[in-house]
């Protein structure tokens, strides 16, 4: 067996099964604010499009994807990141993926040279664990960079030292933040391509919750487009994921897409065809719909305000709670350990949310993630308002 194998952390819900085994709760109904998975109805037309072309199950779907769908990725690119219709080329600058978890830890295996003894991947911290579970498969030393209050929840890219962007071979950063909702800054992105640059690492930009935000006038950058207004045309060392799950509430349809540098996408596009993981020709059409519609994707972060708004007032006066710029989380500081926190909750009030120091590892001298839980706002309006409610008694009762 790979001996790398030892080294991977049980995933967060495996601990989170855990904290729960043995505990009964109240009895109310269960509300799960624990996992990212959108409830909102998927729209009808990808329903639609994907059973019209179930006679494509007949055929082995190509790694590269279906012309159609390249192009509707590379239109809805540039028009979403203001790049100019020459500088994304469907044909060798997008290709398909089954969700940015199946392609980021893919692409790990592809750019990491093993050979390296001391290769590092640079990953925030608290993280999506596929980060981490990537760079350790790949026989590269995950680097944390803590993301804390003090830090704004963002990492702390001027902490890094020389010696360990000189090592470093990927960047991993996710903006907006899971779990925190908060936005890389253009100028920060800059920073980091500048580094790429003068390091020679890749930077991994995970961007699938760029499209539920807050000011409709104030969509979240994406590395792309920063790269393309520094006159990074060809968008040397960047590649952003993107992903249909969370931008039209199909996490079942496993479809999203890496787009950027040419080169990279070459050599990872031959590690793909080994690798087996082509989108059935249906979904690629379903895709190739959902790319070409924003009315659903508005309609979409109406009711993510709504449910922002109506929770936060409830909670307001009895924690300290503040709205995201972006995504569908809450990162609330506890009163109390997270764990407690979340296990209480739990037994007194059928709720289930997720402890942040399951999310993050000890790095610097301290968990980021400690004293915190994250919680997805993804059930429906009047669901997430009976939940604030609850956790608002919950919180009453240990102050």
């Amino acid at each position: 067996m790979n001996p790398n194998l030892e080294l991977l952390h049980p995933y967060p819900f495996e601990k989170l099964n855990q904290l729960k085994q043995g505990i009964t709760p109240i009895d109310k109904s269960h509300i799960a604010l624990s996992i990212g998975e959108p409830k909102h109805t998927t729209p009808a037309f990808i329903h639609e499009e994907l059973t019209k072309q179930l006679q494509g199950m007949a055929n082995y779907p190509t790694t590269k994807g279906i012309p159609e769908l390249r192009i509707a990725i590379a239109d809805w690119i540039r028009q979403r990141f203001n790049i100019p219709e020459k500088n994304i080329a469907a044909e060798n600058q997008v290709l398909p993926v089954s969700g940015t978890r199946e392609a980021l830890f893919s692409f790990a295996q592809a750019v990491v040279d093993s050979s390296v003894p001391d290769a590092i991947v640079i990953m925030p911290n608290p993280f999506y664990q596929i980060y981490e579970g990537a760079a350790l498969l790949a026989g590269a030393e995950p680097y944390y960079l803590n993301t804390t209050e003090e830090t704004a929840y963002l990492p702390d890219f001027d902490s890094v030292p020389d010696e360990i962007w000189q090592r470093c071979q990927l960047l991993f950063i996710c903006s907006p933040g899971n779990p925190t909702g908060n936005v890389i800054s253009c100028n920060q992105q800059q920073k980091l391509i500048r580094l790429a640059e003068k390091h020679d690492f890749i930077i991994a930009s995970d961007e699938c919750y760029t499209e539920i935000y807050d000011d409709e006038n104030n969509p979240p950058q994406g590395l792309l487009e920063t790269a393309y207004s520094m006159g990074n045309t060809s968008f040397q060392r960047c590649v952003m994921f993107q992903s249909l799950s969370k931008r039209s509430n199909a996490p079942g349809l496993r479809s999203g897409f890496i787009a950027g540098d040419a080169e990279i996408l070459k050599k990872y596009f031959q590690y793909r065809t080994y690798q087996g993981c082509a989108l059935p020709l249906p979904t690629q059409y379903a895709s190739a719909a959902a790319w070409k519609d924003e009315q659903h994707v508005k309609e979409n972060r109406i009711l993510y305000r709504q449910k922002f708004t109506a929770f936060i007032d409830i909670l307001a006066n009895v924690c300290s709670i503040n709205k995201p710029p972006a995504s569908f989380y809450i990162w609330l500081k506890t009163p109390i350990d997270d764990t407690a926190f979340a296990e209480q909750l739990f037994r007194q009030e059928n709720i289930t949310v997720l402890p942040g120091s399951f999310l993050s590892r000890d790095a610097n001298g301290i968990n980021p993630g400690k004293n915190h839980v994250r919680i997805a706002l993804v059930a429906p309006v009047e669901e997430c308002i009976e939940a604030a409610n609850r956790i608002k008694n919950f919180i009453n009762t240990l102050n």
